[in-house]
């Protein structure tokens, strides 16, 4: 039952879109599909869907993301909302975009064609619907602004990685070559990570350093409101 003081207000709908990112050797992707029903019945589209009674938009964001990628508790970030009256073209409907951030390597073969997904090339996006394309860009935004305080590869790298992996992170992000000596005084600064014994001979003879964050560290670093500028 409505109460008599909202009985005159217009009714919406409540979508939640997730912009989900991962990174391999080629750079930065978002995880796009075809959509499967009208309006705009197989073009391509963010995951995303409709919040449901009792549910929170957070809750919402976080089902969606497990639905559409097999995992549970995802990292995930408010992006904002997307309230044009004319965005879509079935009702008025109203989204609230998170982003996520993934390690493609947990993703396998038989979710994505599920979904009838793909990962896709930041930089080689098909036309998507709506305002999709407004929500990676300004999901891009928020990461440029958060890698240049602290180091938000815990969630996009694999467990151990090579400093060249990292910095090819950092380049994506920022669409821009970074300088390699620069970028690892500035790591040695921030002091979060562990050089193993192993190395990656995958692309020379001499091989890489595998690295890992220490979390213990970084943790210790926001807790006493430390930033370091990468």
């Amino acid at each position: 039952m409505v109460a008599a003081f909202y009985q005159n207000e217009i009714k919406f709908f409540v979508s939640v879109d997730c912009i989900i990112l991962g990174f391999n050797h080629e750079g930065l992707n978002v995880l796009i599909y075809k959509r499967s029903f009208e309006p705009l019945k197989g073009q391509w589209s963010l995951m995303g869907g409709f919040l449901r009674a009792g549910e929170s938009i957070h809750e919402a964001a976080s089902r969606v993301l497990t639905e559409c990628t097999g995992i549970d508790n995802l990292f995930m970030e408010q992006v904002g909302a997307y309230g044009d009256v004319t965005r879509d073209l079935g009702e008025r409907v109203i989204s609230v975009a998170y982003y996520s951030l993934v390690n493609m390597n947990n993703f396998s073969a038989e979710v994505l064609a599920e979904h009838n997904a793909r990962w896709v090339h930041i930089k080689d996006l098909p036309e998507l619907i709506f305002d999709h394309k407004q929500m990676v860009k300004d999901t891009l935004t928020i990461l440029k602004r958060k890698a240049a305080t602290r180091p938000i590869g815990f969630n996009l790298l694999p467990e151990k990685f090579t400093l060249p992996q990292l910095q090819n992170l950092y380049e994506a992000i920022y669409q821009t070559p970074l300088d390699k000596r620069n970028f690892r005084k500035k790591l040695n600064i921030m002091d979060i990570l562990e050089k193993l014994d192993e190395k990656d001979k995958s692309s020379s003879k001499r091989g890489a350093f595998y690295y890992m964050f220490n979390k213990e560290k970084y943790d210790k670093l926001l807790e006493q409101g430390c930033y370091f500028s990468l």
